[in-house]
């Protein structure tokens, strides 16, 4: 299960929003085939791994990651493939929740007499697919906050410089979070101040969507990140026809949302995005979208890019800004805690505490 693990890694960036999956074929202890979804589309990790077979698979086992699909999509269903080639055992790391499949896949494997074990290696198996366990249940995007900050807790100087506060390594860290997360989203103050592009500059990686939120509409019609490939969302409530009709011609998507207390309604905004198939977002702020997206429950992930050193000033931008919790018992937490070193800095990865 490991390996089907290791496999599955494989189709990130490639394969949304379809779930990641990998699946291993072995004979007494021996590997006989492999494979992984490769692509959206494209066949299946069991099919995959059948089709590398340089043998039968007859009385062999087989470890997927994630259920065999038991529905006709792109593809036809997995469980049924599994049928066919007679296999004896079949391990499954978890359950999909797709309704379509949701134990079908399973019940159809254990109806033709073939032993299936569900839950080896259950939590590892989650969590690679975490953004499509949330979008298929919820139909909202995995929300994964991102940030890179001093030793004291600043994203940039007094005066607004912050490039760079992480080093490259990082920096190339990022570029493939952007590769596998469907879409990025910031705030007009970063497009501002900073007029990034947004995209992923992997060699045969893929552009998130961008995702302005820019409640007065005041981004400029020559903003890099407009681009020219339809993947700019702006979020607003001004309705500014004019400024909306200019940004239509240039490309962009204008969403329309209903106004809150800090403007954008973020609840709001999430449901529209999930509802076109953007199943997770990598938010790089400023600091007053990521503490409401905090704040409402929106946000699931966090990385954090420590860089060793000391920036100071009161003024100074911190990854978390807004209002702020006012009490320490309401202040949200983290859990799942994960650290390593990239380059020179210390990365720091945990979930987002629910409820």
């Amino acid at each position: 299960m490991e390996r089907a693990l290791e496999l599955a890694r494989r189709g990130a960036g490639a394969v949304d929003p379809n779930p990641l999956v990998g699946a291993v074929i072995v004979r007494d202890g021996r590997i006989i085939s492999e494979g992984w979804h490769e692509k959206f589309g494209g066949p299946h990790a069991e099919i995959n791994a059948f089709s590398s077979l340089k043998e039968s698979a007859e009385g062999a086992d087989m470890y997927v990651t994630l259920e065999p699909c038991a529905h006709y999509g792109k593809t036809p269903p997995c469980a049924e493939a599994i049928v066919r080639h007679k296999l004896k055992r079949v391990y499954v790391g978890i359950l999909d929740p797709n309704e379509k499949v949701a134990g079908k896949g399973a019940a159809i494997l254990r109806n033709a007499g073939i032993e299936v074990n569900v839950g080896m290696m259950e939590q590892e198996c989650r969590r690679i697919n975490a953004v499509f366990f949330k979008h298929i249940t919820t139909g909202l995007p995995y929300v994964w906050l991102k940030w890179a900050m001093s030793l004291d807790g600043k994203t940039a100087c007094s005066t607004g410089e912050s490039k760079w506060i992480s080093c490259g390594e990082s920096r190339g860290a990022v570029h493939a979070l952007r590769n596998r997360l469907m879409g990025i989203m910031t705030g007009i103050n970063t497009v501002l101040a900073d007029d990034p592009q947004l995209t992923c500059r992997i060699e045969g990686g893929r552009d998130p969507y961008r995702i302005i939120c820019d409640s007065k509409l005041k981004i400029p019609l020559d903003a890099r990140v407009i681009g020219n490939d339809g993947k700019c969302i702006i979020a607003t409530v001004s309705h500014d026809a004019e400024k909306i009709k200019q940004l239509t011609e240039l490309g962009a998507e204008v969403i329309e949302t209903p106004r809150s207390e800090e403007g954008i309604d973020l609840c709001f905004l999430m449901k529209q995005l999930g509802g076109r198939g953007i199943n997770g977002i990598l938010a790089e702020g400023g600091g007053t979208l990521v503490f409401s997206l905090i704040k409402h429950g929106l946000a699931d992930h966090v990385t954090a890019y420590l860089a060793p050193m000391l920036i100071g000033g009161e003024t100074a931008k911190t990854p978390v800004g807004g209002r702020g919790f006012l009490h320490i018992p309401n202040c949200t937490g983290l859990e799942n805690m994960h650290f390593e070193q990239c380059g020179r800095d210390i990365v720091i990865d945990a979930d987002i505490k629910k409820g």
